[in-house]
């Protein structure tokens, strides 16, 4: 089992849901956050302005999420070929729900 985490810029949400799409994944959640890093416009304060970018979490059975990251290393044409869709793929011990159980693929159900 594994934990995936996909980083990408809110314009690129299209292209990552049809490669979640395309991958067979059905479940994840999804979190709007304020990127920070280089960039190649100065705000107003001098700095670099913040992104508007947005993580997916997802936990999958092993080979949907080998899947994943082939797709997201496969896409092209985001909208800033200075921000890809960054994925990092986390081996996962053990996971349980409240309910205490899991499905047959290791997935929590």
């Amino acid at each position: 089992m594994k934990l995936v985490h996909l980083f990408y810029l809110e314009e690129d949400a299209p292209c990552v849901a049809r490669i979640l799409s395309t991958s067979g994944i059905e479940a994840y959640s999804r979190v709007d956050v304020e990127g920070h890093g280089r960039g190649g416009h100065v705000g107003w304060y001098g700095k670099a302005s913040p992104y508007r970018s947005e993580v997916i979490v997802a936990v999958l059975p092993d080979t949907l999420a080998d899947g994943l990251l082939d797709a997201v290393e496969g896409c092209r044409g985001q909208t800033d070929d200075r921000h890809p869709i960054h994925a990092v793929l986390i081996d996962v011990e053990r996971a349980t729900s409240s309910a205490g159980n899991t499905d047959n693929t290791g997935v929590i159900s």
